[in-house]
């Protein structure tokens, strides 16, 4: 399997796996799916210290990860967080790895100082694959989102780069 920088050409593949996780999971707080032209967006912006990455194999999109600025203000402008989705059909094969370890290195490629995950609490695959990679649970944030009728808390995750 290979990971490489996402193009305007998989957004349709990238949109299909992050949108059945707005509709039927906690994985993301959106709420609504994404459009296509949304996606092809969130492409554009995720370039550069910002990469959006993809996994494939034999030409299928099987997941993508990427790194955004953590908050606006510039004093976190050496904080990254970093998102990682993988097609339902390939969970458990080793994409959401391959994806995060990517991540981690372009982070230390960038020079950033930390990476901060923010997941669902409720999610074990997510918060064991962080774990599984040198993350440590830094606090859980509780009840800060909404979605499918119920509180959601947050866990905190941190891997220190530099």
């Amino acid at each position: 399997m290979d990971v490489r920088l996402a193009t305007a050409a998989d957004a349709e593949a990238i949109r299909a796996i992050y949108n059945v996780e707005v509709l039927g999971s906690t994985a993301t707080f959106d709420l609504r799916p994404r459009s296509l032209d949304a996606q092809r967006e969130w492409i554009e912006r995720h370039q550069g210290a910002y990469p959006a990455l993809v996994a494939v194999e034999q030409a299928t999109v099987t997941g993508f990860g990427s790194l955004s600025p953590f908050r606006e203000r510039p004093a976190y402008a050496t904080t990254v967080e970093d998102s990682v989705y993988v097609a339902e059909s390939w969970r458990g094969r080793g994409v959401g790895r391959l994806l995060l370890g990517e991540l981690v290195r372009a982070g230390r490629r960038w020079g950033f100082h930390t990476v901060i995950a923010r997941v669902a609490a409720d999610n074990a695959p997510s918060i064991g694959l962080h774990q599984a990679l040198g993350f440590e649970l830094v606090g859980v944030e509780r009840e800060i989102g909404r979605k499918f009728g119920r509180w959601l808390d947050v866990a905190v995750l941190q891997l220190m780069l530099t």
